[in-house]
């Protein structure tokens, strides 16, 4: 194979892998690292992968497998019949992490805490009803699941029985120091088995220290809202996008703006135009309800905004474990080397929603005042749950379950495809579906999403209007894209294919 003579080439000799622990997992995160802090440059030509293997002293397969989730990531690029490269990405002034996140602006840390003395008439008092869109908030649907409901996952799947052994041990005999005021943050060992947990996983470096614990994700966005944004500035967001999070954002006085999404996920440099803009809420790993994954390059982008104007970045990582093609990816987070972004997490889409437990991850600088702002609208979680699931997570059926999941999904995704009614009038192709649990798929316009969830309605099946999920526009315009959001996880594959087959009657 020829090379062009100004390819620089990439040596592997100096990767040292610890032969006890995962090699393909090591190298990933070596290259990955490499890329981040400039040692690998942009159009570097790495080398085949056998090549890599036998200058390791590798499997083939662990290369492959470290390849391709640097390519899914974006890190990497295949350039047909010339082999492997390093992306080009941009050159921004933002650092990028390659280890624990510990930087925190000490003028914006103090801001935070004059901010939460007096936290409670801030939360009064910000906000007026009358700020919400005139296009109201729909409710999520309660019942039983059902095809094709969104925002479920596999609940038939729960171990329950082991749930319940679990929660019994604990209120048999119950430790006397546990049922009195706990920590606002949250049970210290289930912090610290998060932390853990997201070490491994998704390679999100953090202590238990960073971590408050939450009733869901809603009040993770809910404390982020209060906490970051004045009346007045603008909070970003994805577009289409998560509505109950816009809402959030409005209620404390802020303006929220749509900003739009193409096949790259959030377009930063439309926040180049909103100057006082604070906060931007991106869904980066699976953006909902379109199913992109933001590129590498657009990451990058979004840290060198928060850095340079002062900004937050609320991730919202709310299915990030259902990735169908390797490994999940590594948040966004996980890039941020200047404390800017806080990570929301929840065990509503692996466990089941009525759990009502998230986390959030946060800048160092920030969790007194999260801390602060969670005891003065809660005084601490529910004692309980946390414990449990402290127990779920440590003896292993977390982990367990994880994998049981992301079978089925896998499973009932595939059922999907294999029964979709292609070639109905005004309704696109059926899109690549590589993550999460729902699929959106577009169509010709508002009139015919409508008269398409109509029909399925008449036989049972339940759909989602994408035009539900519009935001408004930076001159307060909705301009809604029309399509079918369809959850697919929380029903058998045999049900998903009797409603396919309904669909496919009436959609003529």
């Amino acid at each position: 194979m020829s090379e062009h003579p100004l390819t620089l080439q990439f040596d592997p000799a100096g990767i040292v892998l610890d032969r006890r622990q995962g090699l393909s997992r090591q190298l990933y995160q070596a290259l990955r690292m490499r890329v981040l802090d400039g040692r690998l440059s942009s159009g570097t030509r790495l080398p085949a992968t056998r090549e890599m293997a036998s200058a390791l002293s590798l499997s083939r397969n662990s290369v492959v497998r470290a390849y391709d989730q640097l390519y899914a990531e974006g890190f990497i690029e295949s350039r047909v019949g010339d082999g492997t490269y390093v992306s080009q990405l941009p050159k921004l002034s933002t650092k990028v992490s390659t280890g624990l996140s510990r930087g925190f602006s000490t003028a914006l840390s103090t801001k935070m805490a004059s901010d939460t003395v007096d936290l409670s008439s801030k939360v009064i008092h910000k906000g007026p009803l009358s700020r919400l869109q005139s296009n109201h908030l729909p409710a999520p649907k309660s019942g039983s699941p059902r095809a094709f409901r969104v925002g479920l996952p596999a609940l038939d799947l729960f171990p329950f029985e082991v749930w319940a052994k679990l929660q019994a041990g604990f209120w048999r005999n119950p430790e006397l120091a546990a049922l009195g005021y706990g920590d606002p943050a949250g049970e210290p060992q289930l912090r610290e088995l998060i932390a853990a947990y997201l070490r491994r996983s998704r390679g999100l470096s953090c202590r238990a220290e960073q971590i408050v614990i939450t009733s869901g994700a809603q009040q993770a966005i809910s404390l982020c809202a209060q906490l970051l944004l004045q009346p007045g500035e603008i909070a970003a967001v994805e577009n289409p996008g998560y509505r109950a999070a816009a809402h959030s954002f409005t209620l404390t006085g802020a303006r929220v703006v749509g900003v739009a999404v193409d096949q790259e996920g959030f377009d930063c440099s439309a926040l180049q135009a909103l100057a006082t803009c604070r906060l931007a809420y991106v869904t980066p790993a699976h953006q909902y309800p379109l199913g992109v994954t933001m590129s590498l390059a657009r990451r990058l982008a979004l840290l060198d905004w928060a850095q340079r104007n002062d900004g937050w970045i609320i991730e919202d990582d709310y299915d990030g474990e259902y990735r169908y093609n390797g490994a999940p990816l590594a948040p966004l987070a996980a890039l941020d080397g200047n404390g800017r972004v806080l990570y929301v997490g929840t065990f509503g889409k692996i466990a089941f929603p009525a759990l009502r437990l998230g986390y959030l991850v946060l800048p160092p600088g920030l969790v007194e005042a999260f801390s602060q702002g969670r005891a003065l609208a809660v005084r601490h979680s529910e004692i309980g749950t946390q414990r449990v699931m402290a127990q779920f997570m440590a003896q292993g059926h977390f982990q367990r379950h994880i994998r049981r999941m992301r079978r089925a999904a896998l499973a009932r995704r595939n059922a999907l495809i294999s029964a979709w009614p292609a070639g109905k009038d005004g309704i696109k192709p059926l899109p690549d579906i590589d993550a999460g649990l729902h699929v959106t798929v577009e169509v010709e316009s508002i009139e015919r999403e409508r008269q398409l969830i109509a029909q399925a309605a008449q036989v049972g099946v339940e759909i989602t209007p994408l035009s539900d999920f519009s935001m408004p526009d930076l001159q307060g315009q909705l301009a809604p894209r029309a399509g079918l959001v369809m959850g697919f996880a929380s029903v058998p594959e045999g049900s998903v294919i009797s409603a396919l087959e309904a669909l496919s009657k009436v959609w003529r």
